[in-house]
């Protein structure tokens, strides 16, 4: 990057006033000193990532911390590559008369130490976003940039006193914020850091503890203050970092994750997981719709999720009789009182399947203790070898504590009735019977993964046990082997008192085992725990998928974002009554109510839609019109419709709602109502919408597709 040799602003004609340079010399100064500052800071930190990935891996903590450091710098050098000048937003000017501050993306700093950009982050940014006419919070004025290609293409100026106005500020009829919302939309959506309001901004820097819930309707901006909180929340509060579980962004599908995925990144943020909820179940991506909608409000449940508790136990109970066990030393009786006592003995909280290795640590230190004194000593190892060939004792724990697979485990419920009645008392005989069914283990369905992943959790990995007797083993052959090297060298040590005899150390020993040949399991990216979980499109859940959250989340540390009356199936409670009966406590409520993607002419005819079935749903004001009147047609006339629009805008996307035999094509989506949920489109055409059907259901998916547009709404029927 060389230092700027020609100007930041490229202002079209039309806005010649605005490079006028009373009011742009002070920013091309700092422009420049930016531009010097970024050339130097990308090449030491390029020097410094060539350092730490040249240094030894080291092991443990050690390790750990170098691919942080690792990750750090190349994300810092990632996003600094990625924008370059374009990572200032804005500036804004004290009224104590300091120089003015401009924002960015990430904070930068000269040589000098002098600060050239504060991260949007920080509180010294927030007055950027948050000072109002009402509330100026200190400012006399604040700068917002529209970039293009690197360069300005407009900017705006906000005043908050008279003084403000003297020679400093190019005021426009249009302010940034508005200019925004007309502008085209793309197949990624943008961040919003510019133009970001000062209701969403109080959110996005909330605390973080406890459950905050964000409702409000379409266009609302729920979606921009869940992505622009993870950001702000992983750099502002230490206690949700990667080393304590780091931020996990769940959304509704995965067109809306790939949506939003450029979002994060471009708010300097790379280690926010995102996810869906079918993610966090490996069944989760051929699991079909539960065809039945009573089993799926069975399902639903949180009661039904609590049933694989009693599930596991089933398989707990330690023998009831004693039996004699064979050793190479001599044979020893293990009666049930020791059975019990190894039963007691896996640390709280440890899954079933991995609890077994523990049992049999225990039951080796109790058998080890009934041997003779007089006989001669036994290593541990060697005893634990002898006691798995005893047939009869192995295939009693098998029995009494077998590993189990989940998959077994829930499709046991749907195909055992006494099971399911034993596990789940609450449920009535005929509720019992609707549950069963043949296919279980083979056709699984959405509404199984909460009580799958409740008893993957539950139970574990079932390779875990066979994996630490593997590591076992081969720690144990590798001991040999450093034994058989260290024979060599110390009978090569003539007179033995030289220094090698320091390797006659039992501890010596021990470290020079390679840790790192050993075999080791993979951890699951997804499986928590979590320091903070944020929800998008949170109405839709279940009381059972809460559960799926709440297990990856101990710290019950929620931003939950969503609309009621976009729920599908109905939201006639509180988001209070809701969250607490699925096990939140600590609830903080803030609301959005005004409307800034949706144009007042489609939210006219959206409105009816859902008061038709919800007729006090929270129906945000849109605070803009776009000038085009909704256009109803024949659904003949879709090809020349969208045709059209395609000719006379060679920017922008569009959206055929509720035509699934309609193929996709460069800027125009196909999606189902559902699938269309979170997204947003400048044109939307609605093909019969009286088809998707009655009731809350139907509402809440005309309501949800009609809001998607930014621009144009065109209805289709078929007749």
């Amino acid at each position: 990057m060389n230092p700027l040799t020609t100007s930041a602003f490229d202002l079209p004609e039309r806005l010649s006033a605005k490079a006028d340079p009373v009011l742009i010399a002070g920013d091309e100064r700092h422009f420049t000193a930016i531009t010097e500052s970024l050339e130097q800071t990308i090449a030491e930190l390029s020097d410094r990532l060539d350092e730490v990935r040249r240094a030894p891996g080291g092991a443990g903590r050690a390790a750990m911390d170098r691919d942080i450091e690792v990750h750090r710098l190349s994300g810092r050098l990632r996003a600094l590559r990625r924008y370059g000048l374009d990572l200032c937003l804005g500036r804004i000017v004290a009224a104590d008369g300091a120089e003015p501050v401009y924002i960015g993306r990430l904070g930068l700093t000269d040589r000098e130490g002098r600060r050239l950009l504060v991260d949007w982050r920080s509180p010294a940014a927030e007055p950027f976003f948050a000072a109002t006419h009402g509330d100026p919070m200190g400012l006399v004025s604040r700068r917002r940039y529209r970039w293009t290609g690197g360069r300005i293409a407009d900017y705006w100026d906000e005043v908050f006193t008279v003084e403000a106005l003297e020679g400093h500020a190019a005021l426009d009829d249009q302010s940034a914020f508005i200019a925004s919302l007309g502008g085209r939309r793309s197949a990624r959506m943008r961040d919003v850091l510019a133009t970001i309001q000062a209701d969403q901004d109080a959110i996005v820097r909330a605390g973080s503890r406890g459950a905050l819930v964000v409702d409000g309707g379409p266009g609302t901006g729920k979606t921009v203050v869940a992505l622009h909180r993870s950001a702000y929340l992983l750099y502002s509060d230490p206690r949700l970092g990667r080393r304590r579980g780091g931020v996990l962004f769940v959304g509704p599908h995965q067109p809306y994750l790939a949506y939003v995925s450029d979002v994060l990144p471009s708010l300097g943020e790379e280690g926010v997981r995102t996810c869906t909820l079918r993610d966090l179940v490996p069944e989760g991506a051929g699991a079909a719709v539960e065809a039945d909608p009573e089993v799926a409000r069975l399902k639903s449940s949180a009661g039904l999720v609590q049933a694989i508790e009693k599930a596991v136990r089933f398989y707990e109970e330690p023998p009831a009789e004693g039996i004699a066990v064979t050793t190479h030393w001599s044979d020893l009786w293990l009666s049930a009182e020791d059975w019990a006592e190894a039963f007691d003995a896996p640390d709280p909280g440890t899954p079933h399947n991995e609890a077994r290795e523990q049992i049999w640590d225990e039951l080796v230190a109790i058998l080890m203790d009934k041997l003779e004194r007089d006989e001669e000593e036994v290593s541990p190892e060697l005893f634990r070898r002898s006691l798995r060939q005893d047939r009869e004792l192995v295939e009693t724990l098998n029995r009494a504590w077998p590993l189990i697979d989940a998959a077994d485990l829930v499709g046991d419920l749907w195909s055992v009735p006494a099971y399911l009645r034993m596990c789940a008392p609450h449920l009535a005989p005929e509720e019992v019977r609707r549950l069963q069914r043949k296919d279980a283990p083979q056709a699984w369905t959405v509404s199984d993964l909460p009580l799958l992943d409740a008893a993957r959790q539950r139970l574990g990995d079932r390779e875990a046990s066979l994996r630490r007797q593997r590591q076992r083993a081969s720690a144990a052959a590798e001991r040999e082997r450093m034994a058989e090297v260290i024979g060599d060298l110390l009978r090569a040590d003539d007179d033995g008192e030289g220094a090698v005899t320091m390797l006659r150390g039992r501890d010596l020993q021990d470290t020079l085992v390679d840790e790192g040949a050993l075999p080791a399991a993979d951890g699951e990216p997804l499986a928590g725990p979590f320091a903070h979980i944020v929800v998008d499109e949170a109405q839709e859940l279940t009381d059972a998928e809460w559960q799926m959250l709440l297990l990856r989340c101990p710290s019950r540390s929620f931003t939950i974002v969503g609309d009621r009356a976009q729920a599908r199936h109905g939201f006639t409670e509180s988001w209070e009554q809701r969250l607490r009966r699925v096990g939140l406590d600590r609830i903080t409520m803030a609301s959005l109510s005004i409307n800034y993607r949706t144009p007042e002419e489609v939210m006219a005819e959206a409105e009816p839609a859902i008061r038709a079935a919800l007729p006090d749903a929270n129906v945000p004001t849109s605070v803009r019109g776009s000038g085009i009147p909704v256009r109803h047609g024949s659904v003949a006339e879709l090809e020349a419709v969208l045709g059209s629009w395609l000719a006379e805008h060679a920017e922008g996307t569009a959206c055929v709602i509720g035509a699934p035999d309609f193929r996709e094509r460069p800027r125009v989506r196909s999606l189902t109502p559902e699938l269309a949920k979170g997204l947003e489109f400048d044109l939307v055409l609605l093909v019969d919408p009286e088809a998707f059907g009655e009731g809350v259901e139907g509402a809440v998916d005309r309501y949800v597709a009609m809001t998607r547009a930014t621009q144009q709404l065109v209805v289709l029927r078929s007749s």
